[in-house]
């Protein structure tokens, strides 16, 4: 599943460590989120688009054929 985690971070200056903090999850969780080796939970996809104020569809992009 890909997602615009990291573009969405940099458009608002934000580092990872900070999103991390915010969602209550490491660092290096955010890192292997952008870089597509892990996918979100339900529940960590819904606060990070929270976080960002948007839908989950609109950080975390489904493909069905993926």
């Amino acid at each position: 599943m890909k997602n615009r985690i990291q573009e969405l971070r940099k458009e608002r200056k934000i580092r990872q460590e900070d999103l991390a903090e915010a969602v209550g999850v490491t660092r290096q969780t955010i890192i292997s989120l952008e870089n597509g080796r892990y996918n979100a939970s339900l529940l960590l996809a819904h606060r990070i688009a929270a976080y960002f104020g948007t839908a989950i569809e609109d950080v975390f992009l489904f493909d069905e054929e993926e």
